[in-house]
């Protein structure tokens, strides 16, 4: 029994000492995971782990959802084609289109929806190919959500387009899963924002004469955001100038918009040979909006009158001027503006419609015709919210939408009248005139003369010819 006792007590100073020979080499689970921690990692600490941007395959369908529910197919086409391609251009990096212009064949992939890029990148950057999200459509509306195939994913998207071929060129955002995609290519380049330089308006691919849409701003979410807040401040304020220049007599409307509703208004006139004949002056404008002759109007201080192809009903009850409409059939047209001409004072549009970009269309010669005083007349306009002006939009709503934005400018500078030598009556023939103040006019203007005309403008952001229609008895614009 004391041998026992004895046997016991050494072997558990035997295991006291191995213990304390383990410890002391510290031999145990916690500090084998720290020793193992501080070796050299080939991936950084989860602590820089970045959580933005995730769920962003979520964010982009519910976008989508929202954007295209409901949205028929006709008019997405037409914003497409009409309105995105200004955003796009005013935010197209010069040295990406360099790159891109410099190779052959040209295949996109994104994950926007086939829809509202194809047409830009086919039309301004000679796409061969664009590979992009498809929408689920019912009937000839989009329904809002992802076909099939939903989201695009672009590096297997490469993979079945090219095969085993690798692409020569690849460019990209600084993504990571787009660096990733492009990793695929012979060469790859990333587009950062800091570095790109936007590519300025004379080295636009084709010039960009024609836009709609009422928005003169890009929607960023913050100027998005500014301008939901503005909306109902914009409206009130579109009332107030709207009564300014109805309901006030003409000596006090300048003072009235201009200091009293934050109207920019900026008037000089050049002409200082007074008509000596009993019959009016015709002015001959540039067009930017329906509120050139009341403007117009207003800085010279005397009654006008307008003649217009196409006036919304609303327009032409709170016009504070006298307003003509044109049947387009030139023989009583002319008849017309001579017997106006006449009674008084006209002003006239030769190009037939607006345009917000600097370049004036063809004019028509139909005026040139009909007055040996001509006088020309400047008019350029600048906002930076909403434009006043529509191609397929409500037309009654022009004025309201210039008469929204902030602060409006309106600039009115009227040309010397035109010598006696160069008006048919002194031996030019009409086109020949309205080519020489369409040239005086962009001269002075700093715009680009062109040769299209309001059917150019309308087919390509419409879709027709800007002609009324008859029907049921009533005229429709």
């Amino acid at each position: 029994m004391g041998s026992l006792l004895v046997i016991l007590r050494l072997a558990n100073w035997v295991m006291n000492q191995v213990a304390r020979k383990l410890k002391s080499y510290e031999f145990h689970w916690c500090d084998l995971s720290s020793k193992t921690l501080h070796q050299p990692s080939l991936f950084p600490s989860i602590a820089k782990c970045d959580l933005e941007g995730r769920g962003y395959e979520m964010k982009l369908r519910v976008m989508i959802f929202i954007s295209f529910c409901g949205l028929r197919m006709k008019d997405m086409e037409n914003t497409a084609r009409a309105v995105l391609p200004k955003f796009y251009l005013e935010n197209l990096s010069l040295k990406a289109y360099e790159v891109v212009a410099s190779v052959g064949s040209r295949v996109f992939f994104t994950t926007m929806p086939r829809v509202m890029v194809a047409g830009f990148l086919k039309d301004y950057l000679n796409a061969d190919a664009v590979i992009a999200t498809e929408l689920h459509t019912s009937g000839s509306y989009f329904t809002g959500l992802l076909s099939k195939s939903g989201l695009l994913v672009k590096h297997g998207a490469l993979m079945d387009y090219f095969g085993e071929t690798k692409p020569d060129l690849g460019i990209c955002n600084t993504s990571l899963h787009d660096q990733l995609f492009i990793s695929l290519c012979k060469e790859a380049y990333v587009v950062i924002n800091e570095e790109a330089r936007v590519m300025p308006r004379n080295k636009y691919p084709k010039p960009l004469i024609f836009h709609d849409g009422r928005l003169a701003f890009l929607p960023t979410p913050s100027a998005t955001l500014i301008m939901f807040m503005w909306l109902p401040i914009g409206f009130l304020m579109a009332i107030y100038r709207i009564f300014l220049g109805v309901f006030l007599s003409s000596k006090l409307t300048i003072l009235a918009l201009g200091t009293w509703s934050g109207i920019y208004l900026n008037f000089n006139d050049k002409n200082q040979q007074r008509s000596e004949l009993n019959k009016g002056v015709l002015y001959v404008c540039s067009h930017r909006t329906l509120l050139d002759p009341v403007f117009l109007s207003t800085c010279l201080g005397r009654r006008l009158t307008a003649v217009t192809y196409s006036l919304s009903k609303v327009s032409e009850l709170i016009a504070p001027i006298r307003t003509m409409r044109l049947t387009r059939d030139r023989s009583k047209d002319g008849d017309t503006m001579k017997r106006l001409l006449c009674e008084g004072d006209l002003v006239v549009f030769p190009e037939g419609t607006t345009c917000r970009e600097p370049y004036l269309l063809r004019f028509s010669s139909l005026f040139a015709e009909l007055a040996d005083e001509i006088v020309p007349v400047d008019v350029n306009v600048h906002v930076s919210m909403f434009y006043g002006t529509t191609a397929s939009g409500l037309k009654f709503l022009d004025p309201i939408f210039f008469f929204m934005n902030p602060w409006p400018t309106y600039d009115v500078q009227i040309i010397g009248k035109v010598p006696r030598e160069l008006t048919c009556a002194g031996g030019k023939c009409s086109h020949e005139v309205a080519n020489y103040i369409q040239r005086q006019l962009a001269e002075t203007l700093g715009f680009e003369c062109t040769n299209l005309t309001r059917r150019d403008k309308y087919m390509m952001l419409a879709g027709n010819e800007g002609v009324l229609q008859q029907k049921m008895g009533k005229r429709f614009c």
